[in-house]
């Protein structure tokens, strides 16, 4: 996961895909900073965590 930090993700979940730069992956949450500000997402929500192509 270290690999991804910095760069720009998608962080997918059972309902929406979200996009951003990947800042932090904590024990609660995925924060990302996106187009729309700071996301904090749980990271019990999380499917998957991929770089953008």
């Amino acid at each position: 996961m270290r690999e991804l930090m910095g760069k720009e993700v998608e962080v997918i979940t059972a309902d929406i895909v979200y996009r951003g730069i990947l800042v932090e992956v904590g024990e609660t949450e995925v924060y990302i900073r996106s187009e729309s500000g700071w996301l904090a997402i749980p990271v019990a929500n999380v499917a998957e965590i991929k770089p953008v192509e």
